[in-house]
């Protein structure tokens, strides 16, 4: 009996003691296989504007650090003179491909699933964040469109435009891959077992988290948050 009031008048101060702790930390970020990622996924990128645009191939050409800097400078207005598919529907992909490799280099974060959780929109801002990150220097940086090929040193050919779309389109893109992937893929996956229809569902219905797996040297119907295709 003096044991049972003893637990029952020490409960509320265990209890009190337990929610006064701090939450356990979150592992950290893991910027090295993310920065790798990045890299590849960098170059080819620049790969394909090298042997796809004869003027980024003669503006190679020329002195290095004057050409760049008043590239790097020459953003003016809106529009950068881009035809609309690459504006809007190109730029919103690289951000969400660039979204991507955040999610899955954040341990905290990458199992998180759309809804309306504060963990799955907190990961989705830090996804936009680096996809701006991520764009500014692909549009700007030293390794960019301005420094390959001196994009912005015709004052008509730089704009803020993406810029901004990017990493904000690239969010939506996001948004409507992860929806499509909770509440439609994952019901696809049960209407047969066979595991190509299922590679195909998973990859084809989720392109940018598929080339983003791919940057990461898993199959692009990886998933973080389930198993694999083989799976009941």
């Amino acid at each position: 009996m003096q044991r049972f009031w003893a637990t029952f008048l020490l409960a509320p101060v265990c209890m009190a003691a337990h929610a006064e702790d701090p939450p356990e930390p979150r592992e950290s970020f893991q910027w090295a296989p993310a920065l790798a990622q990045s890299a590849i996924f960098l170059g080819i990128q620049h790969s394909v504007r090298i042997a796809t645009e004869p003027g980024t191939r003669t503006a190679l050409t020329g002195p290095f650090l004057p050409d760049y800097w008043r590239s790097a400078t020459g953003v003016r207005g809106w529009g950068d003179g881009d035809p609309f598919i690459v504006n809007y529907v190109g730029h919103p992909f690289q951000g969400a491909v660039s979204g991507y490799i955040q999610v899955q280099n954040d341990p905290g974060y990458r199992r998180a699933e759309f809804g309306a959780s504060e963990l799955y929109w907190k990961s989705r801002l830090r996804a936009m964040g680096f996809a701006a990150l991520y764009s500014t220097q692909f549009e700007l940086g030293p390794i960019s469109e301005a420094s390959i090929g001196n994009v912005g040193f015709d004052r008509k050919s730089s704009g803020a435009v993406d810029l901004v779309v990017t990493p904000l389109a690239g969010a939506g893109v996001m948004l409507a891959e992860d929806a499509l992937d909770r509440y439609f893929i994952r019901h696809a996956e049960k209407w047969s077992g066979n595991a190509a229809y299922r590679i195909v569902v998973r990859s084809m219905l989720n392109p940018n988290r598929s080339f983003a797996n791919l940057l990461r040297f898993k199959v692009p119907w990886h998933r973080d948050v389930r198993g694999g295709i083989r799976e009941p």
